[in-house]
């Protein structure tokens, strides 16, 4: 039985201050009943104070990257082990901004994913194509491409620790969102693909998230769809309201 799941992807934003403030919000606002995995994703500087903050709240919180090594010389990097130091189980691997912005590839992505997998993380996995792929047809390819690529060398048992969350490049800080259409088309090809690889019952479990510019006025249209399981959410993860309205969408 496969989880329902929002998760808020804070990206480069919030202070310590203003941290602590949307974490308050969000636990005044949290439904007291529901079947729905919360998480947020600060950035790390805020991580251990967001845990401790969430301790006896049903919000987990996640981080937004780490690094393939156990230690070293990485100016400015993390390891499982820090995250998993602060109370952080759960991390996001392969974000479209990580893979543009930072020129992260499949194997290095597959790389951190073994790593998050060594330490027991959950690791939730993005991937999708971009505008060019999608207008010459090719985004079917880019997506399995990217999903053998950089998951597709774990084991079967390592999918109980696996979240897939599917982002169209294309909506993602835009404005656009696939329509509800699109969105079951490619989540239902993304299960189909992990059904070839892995068996039935692993592709029947796995949650499917959509990220690409989910808001409170789209999501339940889009979280009706079958194969899709929930959200992973950037700006509307920073507006308490916003974020709960998603949550209670499902």
């Amino acid at each position: 039985m496969r989880k329902k799941i929002v998760a808020g992807n804070w990206k480069m934003n919030k202070n310590a201050e203003q941290t602590e403030d949307l974490l308050n919000e969000l636990i005044e606002k949290m439904p007291t009943e529901t079947d729905v995995q919360v998480i947020v994703a600060p950035t790390f500087v805020n991580l251990a104070s967001a845990v401790d903050h969430l301790e006896f709240i049903n919000i987990d919180v996640a981080a937004q990257n780490v690094h393939q090594a156990e230690s070293g010389a990485y100016t400015g990097e993390i390891s499982a082990d820090m995250l998993k130091s602060v109370g952080v189980d759960i991390v996001i691997l392969g974000h479209s901004e990580r893979r543009a912005i930072f020129h992260e590839t499949d194997a290095l992505i597959a790389s951190k994913v073994n790593t998050a997998l060594e330490h027991d993380m959950t690791v939730i996995f993005c991937f999708g194509e971009e505008l060019k792929d999608r207008q010459s047809k090719n985004h079917f390819n880019v997506v399995e491409n990217q999903l053998r690529d950089g998951l597709f060398q774990i084991e079967a048992k390592d999918w109980d620790n696996i979240v897939l969350a599917y982002e169209p490049v294309w909506a993602i800080g835009t404005g656009e969102t696939a329509s509800p259409e699109q969105v079951q088309e490619m989540h239902e090809f993304i299960r189909e693909t992990v059904r070839k690889a892995f068996g039935s019952d692993i592709a029947e479990d796995v949650s499917i998230l959509y990220g690409g510019s989910v808001k409170p006025d789209n999501a339940k249209e889009i979280f009706s769809n079958p194969d899709v399981d929930g959200g992973l959410i950037g700006g509307a993860a920073l507006k308490s309201d916003d974020f709960i309205a998603i949550v209670n969408a499902i």
